[in-house]
């Protein structure tokens, strides 16, 4: 059998740090998630999740665990690294220099030359290509977005692409459109997480308002059929996680999944992986799943591996 390409387009620094790293550096420090009677529990997701948001706290616990540059720029040259070992051909690797800024006191852009560095220098090692995608996080509100915005900006030869993450169902995409044609204007490419924890009209919006050229996860948009046929015929790739969509609730199961209405459709489809660590997930055993639990054809299979090629933002 032909090897698949291995790529992965929406993954997430935070989501991706080791465990054994964040309770190493928390041992270090004497963080209070030591004490707890399952830490590393506490750092994974399962299929009792109630929806985005408690699913988020496993992927964000983390980030307050790691407070210096020094351990930034370690986890981010343990992702390259976790990313070639599972056989990766491209990865696009994004983070919230805003969210660490906040919970760590950290400057954001010292933050983006520690992660970037090591990228740039475990990349060149491991000889992967991998891009880094900044994120404008949404709950810290609509009045921060012009900061978040000017911090990736500022560093903004470090990045492909920009996105909008987090509590979607209570910031909508429009609130911060006056960011996001900033970036377009600086010449980054767009992605926007939508259609995950709240429903089509958030894709329309991502799509229309922030000029998204690739939508994050974006699953409900399998709930409109107009919206379906438009993704369709512009050629926006959702970048689809199995498990993760099921975690959050954004999908009712792996047998379920909309990526069958979205193929369907003629939708654009990249499989990612969204948050390894928290989702104890690799690309690879998402690729798997896709056939043994979702249900998915080889050649469909093919088809949404070519489809991960053709939409990255970097080669």
């Amino acid at each position: 059998m032909t090897r698949l390409p291995l790529v992965d387009l929406h993954r997430h620094l935070e989501g991706s740090i080791r465990s054994s790293t964040v309770l190493d550096v928390a041992e270090r420090t004497g963080h209070e998630l030591v004490r707890r009677t399952a830490p590393r529990a506490a750092l994974v997701a399962d299929d009792k999740q109630t929806g985005l948001l408690p699913y988020l706290d496993k992927v964000d616990l983390a980030i307050g665990v790691l407070t210096s540059l020094d351990d930034w720029n370690r986890a981010a040259r343990e992702a390259v690294d976790d990313a070639f070992d599972d056989g990766l051909d491209l990865l696009e690797l994004r983070f919230c220099p805003g969210i660490i800024a906040h919970e760590t006191g950290l400057a954001p852009e010292a933050i983006i030359d520690a992660a970037a560095d090591a990228v740039t220098e475990q990349a060149k090692k491991r000889r992967l290509a991998v891009g880094l995608i900044g994120i404008v996080v949404r709950h810290l509100g609509a009045d921060s977005a012009a900061e978040q915005m000017a911090s990736l900006l500022a560093r903004k030869d470090r990045f492909c692409a920009v996105d909008l993450a987090g509590d979607e169902a209570n910031f909508p995409a429009t609130l911060f459109a006056d960011a996001f044609t900033k970036a377009r204007d600086a010449g980054l490419h767009v992605t926007i997480h939508a259609g995950e924890a709240a429903g089509p009209e958030s894709v329309w919006d991502a799509v229309r308002e922030l000029g998204a050229e690739r939508i994050g996860h974006g699953v409900r948009a399998a709930e409109d059929p107009r919206l379906m046929e438009w993704l369709a015929e512009h050629g926006v790739t959702l970048e689809v996680s199995l498990t993760s969509n099921t975690q959050t609730g954004a999908a009712p199961s792996y047998r379920e999944h909309q990526i069958h209405r979205l193929l369907a459709a003629g939708v654009p489809v990249a499989l990612c992986t969204d948050n390894p660590r928290a989702s104890t997930v690799r690309l690879s055993q998402e690729h798997r799943t896709a056939l043994a639990e979702v249900g998915l054809t080889p050649a469909q299979l093919a088809g949404v591996a070519e489809q991960s090629v053709a939409a990255a933002f970097v080669h």
